[in-house]
């Protein structure tokens, strides 16, 4: 059976992103588009607009027991399910609203039930792309501005977390105005990273056939990877480019829990992105994910390690992660391992390595394995993320995390 096309356009600018929404629609046949516009959702007003060729229609959707993200659930899967089954259609564009990552839009197409099944029965995602403006782009990932000064509620993101995650999930970069040259030097030595392989294309230039085509058979389309791949996807470029560079920190040994606190500032200052798995002494059985994008951090449980789970528990995980992990299995110390890519512009990569070199265990802790779960541990408290914290972005994506500020 034939699935509807979806594409996805996210981005920080209404207007740019309204723009590329509409030349997708009238330059591809058979094209919706479909926008929740959350800027006045402080009011408890979110505006959802449909359009097709001449019809555009604008519908007050009620805010769903107060949460956006519940809101968009309940009203979005469903609405791209009837637009699915509509014989006139054969794409939708889901414009989405600026405080709102397509990664979590695409989890619930393909996990969240409408009815007896998910979306993701009768769509499939042709493509991701962001809207980035190269003049205030690295600004915006950079820094440490709350999300909620663009008009989410109860978000505890920054807009450098929204915006990173924007880029980092595109298949299709489409940029609106020329920076300054070293700037844009950099922007697109950051972008290159950060999105591999993803096209870009001028606001004002855009063919969206052409767009569309030239994204590359291994994009990821609305793919989420999982805590446990690959952390270099799309074989980003690795030398360094206008000072931008992206570093491999790999250790087989333990971080000392506080050590590794203290050190966390290395990778919020100077650091574009930072993603991966780290392994503390005083949880010796889980791994955790460590995530930031400028100023902002998440730490969250990825599960246990294969070394702590009984062989038999193996066929519920990916091949590629049983077959990565018996490749370089320990004798000691099995899976555990450190792994995190770092993706700097202004930070010097041996300084960030040094830090996080100096949070693993000395030798003489590393031999004193009895002591380890004594250890005080500011990563020790986890809590559940109910959908009201984030509205804007969570729209259903299971996580249990911890936020640093």
């Amino acid at each position: 059976m034939s699935t509807t096309r979806l594409v996805l356009v996210c981005g920080q600018h209404r207007e740019s992103t309204r723009m590329l929404s509409t030349r997708l629609m009238t330059g591809l046949p058979a094209t919706a588009v479909v926008h929740h516009d959350l800027s006045r959702v402080a009011d408890g007003v979110v505006r959802r607009r449909v359009r097709m060729g001449r019809a555009d229609t604008t519908t007050t959707v009620e805010l769903a027991h107060g949460c956006v993200s519940c809101t968009l659930r309940e009203d979005l899967l469903p609405l791209v399910r009837a637009l699915a089954a509509d014989p006139r259609i054969e794409r939708i564009v889901l414009h989405l609203d600026p405080v709102v990552e397509p990664e979590p839009v695409c989890w619930a197409l393909e996990n969240v039930l409408v009815g007896t099944a998910p979306v993701g029965d009768v769509t499939s995602v042709e493509a991701v792309i962001t809207v980035v403006d190269p003049a205030t782009w690295l600004e915006d990932a950079t820094g440490d501005v709350p999300i909620t000064e663009l008009g989410a509620v109860d978000d505890d993101r920054t807009v450098a977390q929204v915006v990173v995650g924007q880029v980092e999930f595109a298949d299709a970069l489409v940029l609106t105005s020329a920076a300054e040259p070293w700037l844009a030097a950099q922007v697109d030595a950051v972008l290159d990273r950060l999105a591999p392989g993803a096209p870009k294309a001028w606001l004002g230039d855009v063919e969206p056939t052409a767009l569309l085509a030239a994204i590359p058979a291994n994009a990821r389309r609305g793919e989420i990877d999982g805590a446990h791949g690959p952390l270099l996807r799309g074989e980003p470029p690795l030398e360094h480019d206008c000072g931008v560079a992206l570093t491999v920190f790999r250790e087989r040994r333990p971080f000392h829990p506080e050590r590794l606190h203290d050190a966390i500032d290395v990778l919020l200052d100077g650091v574009v992105r930072t993603r991966g798995r780290v392994w503390v002494a005083s949880q010796p059985d889980v791994a955790l994910w460590l995530e930031s994008a400028g100023g902002g951090l998440r730490v969250g449980h990825a599960g246990a390690w294969l070394a702590a789970v009984p062989e038999t528990a193996w066929d519920r995980v990916p091949a590629e992660r049983t077959v990565s992990a018996a490749l370089e299995w320990d004798a000691r110390f099995g899976d555990r391992l450190q792994e995190l890519v770092i993706l700097s512009h202004r930070a010097d990569p041996e300084e960030i390595v040094e830090a996080l070199t100096a949070a693993l265990l000395t030798d003489e802790e590393l031999a004193a394995e009895s002591e380890w779960p004594g250890y005080a541990d500011p990563f020790g408290s986890w809590h559940a993320e109910p959908c009201g914290e984030s509205p804007a972005v969570d729209l259903g994506v299971p996580t249990v995390r911890k936020e640093e500020s």
